[in-house]
């Protein structure tokens, strides 16, 4: 039995595979590219442009400058309520003064005819009934009695009598009723009282009625304009 060799397979040899190989074909790297001087420029300036325009950092509104302005307004309007409060309570203080003041000046007015006629009577009766009759004298001191209490009462609210006599004339205070002659006195001087004026506190309640000396007469002293006008 004979053993079947195969033959050996012998390898082929190309002729081009011995010859070297080249290498395989590189392309080339791309070129940087650089810019334009003249672009760059103007890139710059566009730049420089741009910042010129952007508002500064001390023109923008910081919140704490915002606060700052807001507290200063609140501030002023606070002081401008507080004033006008104020206002209004011394306003009201000076009302509610007037009011208990001169609340009372209609019916004081009143009362002041009564004063007048008591006066009047008091002066209607002689001195010499007065001593002679025990009974006109008792009447004549109730009468003083009353006028006196009445007095009283009015000096509590704040009612005092005008001392006129004697006194320049005052627009504020007097009322002109006529002028006489009246040696050695100025002329323009309160040479009688008519009737009695009266002030409640520091307004006038009722002037006083009365007569001044008469310029003009002969041995007289310098005689001065008489303000007869408030």
């Amino acid at each position: 039995m004979s053993e079947n060799t195969d033959p050996a397979i012998e390898p082929k040899f190309d002729s081009n595979d011995l010859s070297p190989q080249s290498p395989p074909e590189q392309t080339p790297p791309p070129r940087p590219h650089f810019p334009d001087p003249a672009d760059v420029d103007l890139e710059i300036e566009e730049d420089k442009s741009t910042e010129t325009q952007k508002p500064k950092p001390a023109d923008i509104p910081q919140p704490i400058d915002v606060v700052m302005d807001e507290n200063k307004k609140l501030k002023d309007q606070l002081l401008r309520a507080l004033a006008d409060a104020e206002n209004t309570r011394r306003r009201a203080d000076r009302d509610r003064d007037d009011a208990m003041k001169y609340a009372i000046s209609n019916f004081a007015r009143g009362l002041l005819t009564v004063s007048d006629n008591l006066h009047r009577a008091l002066s209607a009766i002689p001195d010499d009934l007065k001593s002679s009759d025990p009974r006109v004298g008792n009447l004549v001191m109730g009468i003083e009695a009353t006028e006196r209490d009445l007095m009283s009462a009015f000096d509590r609210v704040g009612i005092k009598k005008i001392d006129a006599m004697g006194q320049p004339f005052n627009a504020h205070h007097h009322e002109v009723m006529f002028e006489g002659p009246a040696s050695g006195v100025i002329p323009g001087t309160i040479i009688q009282v008519v009737e009695e004026g009266y002030m409640i506190h520091d307004r006038l309640l009722r002037p006083a009625r009365v007569g001044v000396a008469k310029a003009g007469l002969s041995g007289d002293a310098p005689s001065h304009t008489v303000d007869t006008q408030a």
